[in-house]
């Protein structure tokens, strides 16, 4: 209050003109025009450079020498996380005053309105320069560089494969542009190309110093499933899946995994050697090498089973160390089968080592010599004449294979099958797999087959019917079959016979038809061939000829009439007639 009591009014100070305003107003525009001269002059739409005077999370304030401050958010400075109170930056006045009396300025088309002349010069110089990574797109990633959204293939990220693109979303980062599009104003950058640049003169380095058989250590780049992509320190080699291991391998992740240091051996590269061969499994023994000495031919040994063919199996008995069964080893058996009816990949079996070359490193083994051969003794088992029950296997057009047990096969011939059935193909008398009886007929120990016969389980019908079936003997029978060449005829006393047409011929004229039953003469009897003829037409023809031929007997012959009569109207052909004739009479008598 003391200060208020020492302050003096001006002496010359008009009253008057105060209360009536216009001192005042007269001031107010001179003072107004005297600060705005102290100001910068500001043109809208124009880029100018301004102070950063704050910073925080959501805005950046910049001084352009403005009667106000510009405030833009902070969005637009994410490519440069570095920013800070004092930079120097680019910014475009939007409008030098908005309804709230602010300055509206823009740091992003500030950098917008130059950045293709950037973009280019740094193209054209080979320059780095920084991006802020925006987000994922399709293949890749969007970047912001000067302001303008460039593309960041995948492949460009890093020299190694990315596996989480997710990890540099929001992460500024050192770029290099390799391809402007001028038309569609598309921009490519490469982050790849930065680290290619330093690992260059590392990896002339390497490849300059590669030799065969040299060992190194690498990084487990890339997995496929041919194969492990190593990477030898700038320089990439391959390890083929056939050279991880020993044994089998069906994926390569059972192995190895990624970013896993491994020891390697160089096996092969080009003459410039951009291929390199490695080799993982060459740095151990090979398990032949390995393989216990004392094992021999004759040995059993237990091993898994790896690979399966139609023609047998791959039983791993050590890592790297296989042997074949094959298919025929598998049973005594010698029918054709397949090596899936007997094991399956990861089965666990016991073999038997038939031939061993460690040379060759070669093993084939069997599991059938672990049961006895069936065919040792089969004398003894099987007989001549013994009686068994054996399953069809299959038919041939001559007779039918039949196994009594796995390993012994016997044949069954189709005249073997019927005393009396006359069998034209084995299906007709039974099905594959049956059970069929059967008795011994011969051993073929030499083939390891045995001669089977089945009617012979039962007497032979045809020394009953030699006795029944004699020429000129009369039988009642059943046409059963027709054919051109005649008729099959079933007896009622059993057995079969044949009829040719002209002895199918009945009395009244007509020819016998199929399931007729009529009376039949025995014409031929033949037991080796098992051959009855037989003719209807027989029975009533021979009734009439035995008439005529009693008649004629009775006969008187004429005393008158002479002898030269008879020879004189006679010629040769008629003598033969004649005597046919006399023959036949003399045969009926």
């Amino acid at each position: 209050m003391s200060d208020l009591k020492n302050v003096q009014p001006l002496d010359d100070f008009n009253w008057d003109e105060f209360e009536n305003g216009k001192i005042v107003s007269a001031n107010k525009n001179d003072l107004s025009q005297a600060y705005d001269d102290t100001l910068n002059k500001v043109v809208e739409h124009q880029v100018t450079e301004g102070t950063v005077i704050f910073v925080d999370k959501k805005e950046v304030v910049v001084n352009i020498g403005y009667k106000s401050d510009g405030v833009i958010s902070a969005s637009e400075f994410r490519y440069n996380p570095e920013l800070k109170v004092g930079d120097k930056v680019e910014v475009y006045v939007e409008n030098q005053e908005d309804k709230k009396g602010q300055l509206v300025l823009s740091h992003k088309k500030a950098r917008i309105s130059q950045s293709w002349d950037r973009i280019n010069a740094a193209l054209e110089n080979d320059e780095v320069i920084q991006g802020y990574v925006k987000s994922r797109t399709k293949g890749g990633m969007i970047v912001d560089v000067f302001g303008i959204e460039a593309f960041l293939p995948g492949s460009q990220i890093d020299v190694h494969p990315i596996r989480d693109y997710d990890i540099f979303v929001g992460k500024t980062m050192e770029f290099k542009v390799v391809k402007i599009n001028q038309e569609f104003r598309n921009v490519v950058v490469s982050h790849k190309a930065l680290i290619e640049a330093e690992l260059e003169a590392q990896k002339k380095d390497i490849i300059g110093k590669l030799e065969k058989g040299q060992i190194l250590e690498g990084t487990v780049k890339n997995i496929t499933s041919y194969g492990v992509f190593v990477d030898l320190g700038g320089v990439d080699g391959l390890v083929h899946i056939t050279d991880m291991s020993w044994g089998r391998v069906s994926d390569p992740h059972e192995i190895v995994q990624l970013d896993q240091k491994i020891n390697v051996v160089i096996l092969d590269f080009d003459n410039e050697k951009k291929r390199i061969a490695l080799g993982l499994k060459q740095l151990s023994p090979h398990p032949w090498d390995a393989l216990d000495p004392n094992l021999k031919v004759g040995d059993t040994i237990q091993g898994k089973v790896v690979v399966m063919a139609d023609y047998g199996a791959f039983v791993e008995i050590a890592p790297g160390v296989e042997g074949l069964i094959h298919v025929s080893e598998m049973s005594w058996s010698q029918h054709l089968r397949s090596a899936q009816e007997f094991m399956h990949v990861g089965d666990v079996v016991e073999a038997v080592i038939l031939t061993l070359d460690r040379e060759d490193r070669k093993m084939s083994l069997g599991i059938k010599q672990l049961k006895a051969d069936p065919w040792e003794g089969i004398e003894a088992k099987y007989p001549v004449g013994s009686k068994h029950t054996a399953k069809v296997r299959n038919f041939t057009n001559f007779g039918i294979f039949v196994e009594l047990e796995e390993g012994v096969d016997g044949l069954i011939h189709i005249s073997d099958l019927s005393w009396t059935k006359k069998v034209k193909h084995p299906s007709e008398f039974t099905t594959v797999g049956a059970d069929i009886d059967v008795v011994v007929l011969e051993i073929d120990k030499a083939n390891r087959r045995l001669s089977l016969g089945h009617k012979q389980l039962e007497e032979n019908p045809w020394d009953t019917y030699e006795t029944i079936y004699t020429p000129g003997s009369v039988h009642t029978g059943k046409i059963t079959e027709m054919m051109d060449k005649g008729a099959v005829i079933t007896l009622n006393e059993g057995g079969e016979g044949f009829a040719t047409p002209k002895h199918l011929i009945k009395e009244d004229g007509t020819q016998a038809q199929l399931g007729e039953e009529l009376e039949f003469k025995v014409i031929e009897f033949v037991k080796e061939t098992k051959r009855i003829i037989l003719s209807h037409s027989r029975t009533f023809e021979d009734e009439k000829e035995d008439v005529k031929s009693s008649h004629k007997h009775v006969a008187k012959r004429p005393e008158a009439a002479p002898v030269n009569n008879v020879t004189a109207g006679t010629s040769l052909g008629d003598l033969d007639v004649l005597a046919k004739l006399k023959a036949d009479m003399e045969k009926g008598e």
